[in-house]
């Protein structure tokens, strides 16, 4: 749904799906204070519903942030420092190096581990009944977990990612968000997903590319630090796989008891590689969105997956899938959390004979999110990244996105819109526009947005401090030779450095009589090579 629609059928699917929040959320919190959920078993509700909101809370300023952070990078912070000033601090520390890469790999592993915190306290038990709600309700809306999922969607992740993708500035700008943003930045520190670094070096290798280094090359106890992390990474991983896996043939897990052993390990592995999958193709498709149809090959299937995407519906496929792929994540996630969560009572054997204290912390099913953010996750978004045009190029990846394009044709979770409606209203958010202008504005104006060529160049009146009058005005062709190909460039330069001998020559021979050359009423434009640097004029 685009912001605005208000035909028939989008006001019927935003009502009835705001039905079903409604209903879930009365749900949730019913089982809730009765104690019917994992975390409230234990008898202390209140202590749940806490636990259960900081982590929607949460949740939602981590999808929120991403959209605006990524979206801001490209933008001088300058032009918000005094309207802005927390979103600004912010943006001081995340454009530097490498520090929004960090942010991110902080923030994935973030992002799996608060929905396991959701599903721990909001997760209704296997024997879980409410007001004599008939048995197909219990079945549909507990057993299955869609409760849980619609509210974690429509509430902890679609809504605010629509407001931050249009209100970035206004989003951000508060002190939660510093809170969050540091927070992503402290996981990354710690060094628990660090593995994921090692596995992207093995993918540009394998795909003979070279990583791009946004920061020098470490050296030292840097560098030696960088690896220990590394390795600690590879174990924890290494040590949650093992129990993991022992834990579901000895059948010590939250799965249901129904479904045999073999088929809780067979479904564990086939849910991650779904995630894998649906967490890689939201790259390649933004990846391949930029290449020509020759480039794209002659494989049918990435063909027609291409055709649906990029050619049907006015270009609306492509953010139909992100928000169908939203809700086939969400409730994958949850269903890893159940087979990879724990359940080993007092009265029970420890799986793999480990201590109780261990125990009593695997059985929160932490060690599930550390799988799913590597293996499920940042894996198989970086192979992704390196084989774009392979990723689509298989019938998984087409059947997956029908899939996602019809729970996003349903309308089941435009809820999000109304939701996002209601909190734009409320926090008084604005489009960026209003603050710093749009991008042609600010390009107009020679201020820093997207890249080098649409910047600097047009904002340039020449290079090596000589002035070449008009190229300002050039063919947008030209600039981008002049910027792409160093040897055009150097062949300007040159052309720059013949015409100021030629001017100095012209100036000294007309001062023959002891008459110097009147000075150059502004000096000449100079260029310092990089998107941070300052134009002078």
């Amino acid at each position: 749904m685009a912001e605005g629609e208000n035909d028939p059928l989008t006001l019927f699917k935003n009502f009835y799906s705001t039905c079903l929040l409604i209903f879930s959320a009365i749900c949730i919190h019913g089982l809730m204070l009765t104690n019917q959920t994992g975390l409230s078993k234990d008898g202390n509700s209140y202590g749940t519903i806490f636990l259960f909101w900081a982590a929607i809370i949460w949740l939602a300023m981590i999808e929120g942030g991403q959209a605006s952070h990524v979206g801001l990078a490209p933008v001088s912070q300058e032009l918000y420092k005094e309207t802005h000033p927390v979103s600004y601090k912010i943006a001081e520390h995340c454009n530097k190096g490498a520090n929004l890469d960090r942010y991110l790999l902080g923030r994935q592993f973030g992002v799996i581990f608060v929905v396991f915190c959701v599903n721990l306290s909001g997760g209704p038990i296997g024997t879980a009944t409410l007001w004599n709600m008939p048995e197909w309700v219990i079945q549909v809306f507990f057993k299955t977990g869609f409760s849980m999922i619609l509210f974690t969607c429509m509430v902890g992740q679609l809504n605010t990612q629509v407001n931050a993708s249009i209100c970035m500035l206004d989003f951000i700008n508060n002190y939660f968000s510093l809170f969050t943003y540091w927070g992503c930045i402290f996981v990354e520190f710690t060094g628990f997903v660090h593995f994921s670094y090692a596995i992207s070096m093995i993918v540009h290798n394998l795909a003979g590319q070279q990583m791009e280094q946004k920061e020098p090359a470490k050296e030292g106890f840097d560098l030696l630090f960088f690896w220990t992390r590394v390795l600690f990474s590879f174990g924890i991983l290494s040590f949650s796989l093992i129990i993991t896996i022992a834990a579901l043939f000895e059948g010590k897990t939250t799965m249901w008891d129904s479904v045999p052993k073999v088929i809780s390990v067979i479904l564990f592995f086939g849910l991650m590689s779904v995630v894998g999958m649906l967490e890689g193709m939201q790259i390649a498709f933004f990846g391949v969105a930029k290449l020509t149809e020759e480039e794209r090959g002659n494989n049918k299937w990435a063909l027609s997956t291409c055709d649906i995407l990029y050619n049907r519906r006015n270009g609306l496929n492509l953010p139909g899938f992100m928000i169908g792929r939203q809700l086939t994540v969400v409730t994958c996630f949850f269903v890893v959390a159940r087979v990879t969560t724990q359940n080993v009572g007092d009265d029970e054997k420890n799986v793999m004979g480990i201590s109780d204290g261990l125990q009593g912390f695997l059985n929160l099913g932490f060690q599930g999110a550390l799988i799913t953010t590597i293996l499920a996750s940042i894996s198989w978004q970086l192979v992704a990244g390196a084989f774009p045009v392979a990723f689509l190029s298989t019938p998984v990846t087409y059947v997956l996105l029908r899939i996602c394009l019809f729970l996003e044709g349903t309308g089941i979770c435009n809820g999000a819109w109304v939701l996002a409606a209601i909190h734009k209203s409320i926090a008084g958010f604005q489009r960026d526009e209003v603050y710093i202008g749009t991008a042609e504005e600010r390009r107009s104006r020679g201020m820093k947005d997207n890249s080098k060529r649409e910047i600097d160049m047009p904002a340039l009146s020449g290079f090596s401090g000589v002035n070449l009058p008009g190229f300002s005005n050039a063919p947008k062709s030209l600039r981008d030779l002049a910027e792409s190909d160093p040897a055009v460039k150097e062949y300007m330069n040159d052309v720059a450095k013949d015409m100021s001998k030629g001017s100095s020559s012209g100036k000294d021979s007309s001062s023959g009589g002891g008459i110097s050359a009147p000075p150059a009423s502004a000096p000449p434009a100079s260029y310092g090579g990089g998107d941070d640097d300052e134009v002078e004029a």
